[in-house]
């Protein structure tokens, strides 16, 4: 099981680190955040307008949708709204927001406007839904704190639902895709005036509100604590090396007055002494709450107003993927008292995890449920209790082991992918009800409807309330709109199923329907990292797929179009899975893993000759017309091989030799390539037509990252070629159908996705039909309007 897609460090020049449809033209950036130089703590943030922009290049209207997987990421954040039944939004760590949509129970994306340049912004941290004017939404949104994200992180605010955002860049970075982005929320809005919005900030950054709707923020110079708690000091690249703050903020709303700030507010912060602050005078001056349970993070808390209790879940570790210990705590607010509620006590042999996800229900506010944060084997537990935690009930326990009963019934028909190609061995079982768990949240509304998060999916329930009459009660898929993979690699073969894909942390689809979930995930082999994959031009069926790392790290192959698959052999020393290129014709294949050198096999797969004449680690690709020509990119070095991928010979050295470089070899055209890549001034497109003896840069491209070519516009014989590039200095997709002479942008602003660097191809049958690998929101592809 994969721990989840979640996407890279972070994307490659500028930084190596979804469901899409016509609906989401509509979303638009209002403003642009400036930069701020931090100076005093408590300094007002502001937002300012975007510059105006140069010409632009010319556009073309497309309609965009995704090729539907459903899922597939980590989804560390439900909010329902308490003020307008049905609304309730989703934050993911690297895909962005989402808003329910009751009508089609589907998920609108909401932040597919934020861009190349702002690509961190796709990792949102923490959301919050206005319980006054349920208009307003709230964003928190950063990827990461260490030097993978180059830019500040900021908060964004919308006063219709997420149609339009503006937003205010803050003096320091954000962690959406950070260890302890599943506690929360950080973002809060005050009840009684919501004016008043509060951010619990990691890094050490401490508290920050805002009093103008977050239009400005300061930080709480009165808020004693922003946490010391970090959870590997000596963790190089900053993961786990960064303070983990303050993870929640929530309001105790009988404590106030509407339209008068609310007195009682409530902060978790990451420091084992001291987990648990106070205000009673409206965010005045702040003290540690007297009794509140050390030695555990504050993982999550929610008050019961009516009820006059404040319920806390702890755990061991920030998570998602660790926390082996954990308790759930209730405080009688008005008395004061504490006492140990935990369906497992932290100090119990049976405890081997920390609590996540936790809720209460509205309706019946003596009624909360509680997950465990992790629990990899067997599974998750969920924890159901109606009367305030004195006793629990759990969604599964042994039968007689290794056979498990449970409360439930799942169904996965709608992704069925899930279940990860098997039915598990017990006790463990295929689907799992979940891992990572630390987003669950029932309807305010619906005591019946709730829903919860997981590293791959959201599972939900419309007759939750079952489990209390002993009657079964069914989970299913409430995914569907949320697509959240990280795409490495794409082909569109000229036959067969139009899409296959290769992808971090699920591995990779055959789309035999661009507009249906596929039934399974690649396996034999399957790898938790697909990197890269190929077809033979003249014999389309024939497919290699390369991943996995240093442990798993392997060559599948097919001879039916995707059908089927089995396991090559591999060269000795392999790590990791590279880039392959198939032969014209499928006679031959060039691996280029990690680890090792390039390599050719001529048994599909059953032995390996290591080549000559090219480097390790070098990116291969095929001519697409003669099976003997084989293409390789390394160090600036453009290398050809003229014998099947036996020996390649250094052609060109004009090349990039600094970022990433992706090439592509032109269908029904031998010796034409196309490169793309680089960084700083040597950063943009070249094109042979000789086999790469001599390149011409492609004048207009001042940035080039990704290349692909599809089906000739009408009347042309040469393919469109599609980019994700900066063009004129305009940032964008693009298409050519003059090979390259003259350039449409046929994306916008309000479609970005990020970053958008790894992948980008056309069909082969349809002209103008796109498919974009995107770091966060799935395979995108889009057709002409």
């Amino acid at each position: 099981m994969p721990p989840h897609p979640s996407g890279p460090a972070g994307p490659p020049e500028p930084s190596e680190p979804p469901e899409l449809s016509t609906r989401s033209r509509r979303f638009l950036a209002a403003a642009a955040a400036t930069v701020f130089a931090a100076t005093a703590a408590a300094a007002a943030v502001t937002t300012a307008d975007a510059a105006p922009s140069g010409p632009s290049p010319a556009q073309d209207a497309y309609t965009w949708d995704n090729a539907q997987i459903a899922g597939g990421g980590f989804v560390p954040g439900i909010v329902f709204s308490e003020t307008e039944p049905g609304l309730a939004y989703a934050r993911t760590d690297i895909g962005g927001a989402y808003r329910w949509d009751t009508a089609t129970e589907r998920w609108d994306p909401l932040l597919d406007w934020v861009g190349w340049d702002d690509w961190g912004w796709t990792g949102v941290v923490s959301i919050a839904t206005d319980p006054v004017d349920p208009d307003r939404v709230y964003a928190a949104a950063g990827t990461y704190t260490n030097d993978w994200d180059p830019n500040n992180g900021a908060i964004l605010r919308s006063d219709d639902r997420g149609e339009t955002w503006e937003a205010t860049e803050l003096p320091f970075k954000l962690g959406g895709n950070m260890p302890g982005r599943g506690l929360g929320e950080r973002l809060a809005v005050d009840p009684n005036d919501n004016s008043i919005v509060y951010f619990g900030a990691r890094g050490g950054h401490g508290l920050w509100r805002s009093t103008d709707f977050g239009v400005t923020w300061a930080e709480v110079e009165e808020f004693p604590n922003p946490g010391d708690y970090v959870q590997d000091p000596s963790d190089g690249t900053g993961m786990a090396s960064d303070v983990t703050g303050v993870t929640w903020v929530v309001f105790d709303p009988s404590s106030g007055t509407p339209g008068e700030p609310t007195q009682d507010v409530y902060a978790g912060v990451g420091d084992l002494d001291d987990p648990l602050y106070r205000s009673r005078d409206g965010g005045q001056s702040w003290e540690p709450v007297p009794g509140a349970p050390t030695g555990f993070l504050p993982a999550h808390a929610v008050v019961d107003h009516e009820g006059g209790q404040l319920y806390l879940a702890t755990t061991s570790t920030p998570g998602p993927y660790d926390g082996d210990s954990g308790d759930v705590w209730r405080l009688d607010t008005a008395g004061g008292g504490w006492t140990r509620i935990s369906p497992v006590p932290s100090d119990s042999a049976d405890n081997y995890f920390g609590y996540g996800g936790l809720t209460v229900d509205r309706q019946d506010p003596d009624t909360l449920m509680v997950a465990t944060q992790i629990s990899w084997w067997p599974d998750i537990q969920i924890y159901r209790s109606t009367d305030r935690g004195q006793t629990w009930t759990q969604a599964w326990e042994y039968s007689s082991y290794p056979e498990r009963e449970t409360r439930y019934d799942m169904d996965i028909s709608t992704a069925p992918w899930l279940d990860w190609g098997g039915a598990g061995t017990p006790p463990e079982t295929q689907p799992k009800l979940g891992w990572m768990t630390q987003a669950m949240a029932i309807d305010p509304f619906d005591s019946d409807r709730f829903m919860y998060g997981t590293g791959a999916t959201v599972y939900g329930s419309d007759n939750l309330t079952n489990w209390d009459d002993d009657t079964v009660f069914d989970i299913e898929v409430k995914a569907h709109g949320i697509e959240e993979t990280a795409v490495n690699d794409l082909i569109s073969p000229p036959e067969g199923a139009p899409l296959h894909s290769a992808m971090l942390d699920l591995g990779g689809f055959t789309h035999e329907d661009l507009d249906t979930v596929p039934d399974r995930m690649f396996h034999e082999p399957h790898w938790g990292a697909g990197t890269a994959l190929d077809f033979a031009e003249l014999a389309p069926a024939t497919i290699a797929r390369v991943g996995g790392g240093a442990d798993d790290a392997a060559i599948g192959l097919s001879t039916d179009g995707g059908d089927s698959w089995w396991a090559g052999q591999e060269p000795a020393g392999v790590t990791g899975g590279g880039t392959v290129a198939v032969g014209a014709d499928g006679s031959s294949i060039v691996w280029s893993p990690d680890g090792t050198g390039v390599h050719v096999s001529t048994t599909s797969g059953s032995s390996w000759t290591a080549s000559t004449g090219v480097p390790a680690g070098a990116r291969v690709e095929a001519d697409r017309v003669d099976p003997d020509v084989f293409y390789a990119v390394a160090g600036g070095t453009f290398y050809t091989s003229t014998d099947g991928g036996a020996a390649f010979t250094a052609r060109f050295d004009g090349l990039p030799a600094e970022g990433n470089i992706r090439f592509g070899a032109v269908p029904g055209h031998t010796g034409d390539v196309w490169v793309a890549g680089g960084a700083g001034d040597d950063y943009g497109m070249w094109r042979t037509t000789d086999a790469g003896t001599s390149f011409e840069r492609v004048g207009a491209v001042d940035e080039g990252d990704a290349v692909g070519f599809g089906a000739p516009a009408p009347g042309s014989d040469y393919p469109a070629v599609y980019t994700s590039s900066r063009i004129d200095g305009v940032r964008g997709i693009f298409r050519s159908d003059d090979a390259g002479a003259t350039w449409v942008r046929i994306n916008d602003d309000r479609h970005q996705w990020g970053w958008t660097g790894a992948v980008v191809t056309g069909d082969p049958n349809v002209y103008g039909r796109v498919y974009i690998g995107t770091n966060g929101r799935g395979i995108v592809y889009g057709d002409p309007a």
